[in-house]
């Protein structure tokens, strides 16, 4: 696992957006999903540029929540561009994949 780092402002923003029974999605937080021996990666290949690489990591986090956390490798970091809690369909994926 490689270190994470984000924007202060889109980790802010990111956390007003994003809540589940009115709890916010930290970004904090959203880096657990680096530790799930289970998360599946998959490569985004809509929003990757020649110029930027992106990934998305659909996993768990210590609450047992599934979320989704869209990141770019950038100089041996793990860039976190947002994280969102999961959509039923993607749990039922995460689940699945057990």
């Amino acid at each position: 696992m490689q270190d994470s780092e984000w924007d202060t402002a889109k980790a802010a923003s990111n956390k007003k957006k994003h809540k589940a029974h009115g709890i916010s999605l930290s970004f904090e937080e959203a880096e657990e999903v680096f530790f799930d021996p289970y998360a599946i990666e998959i490569f985004d290949a809509e929003n990757s540029t020649l110029k930027e690489s992106r990934f998305k990591v659909l996993g768990r986090v210590k609450r047992q929540v599934v979320v989704v956390v869209v990141y770019t490798p950038r100089n041996g970091t793990s860039r976190i561009i947002s994280a969102r809690y999961a959509s039923p369909k993607e749990r039922q994926v995460y689940y699945d994949n057990f």
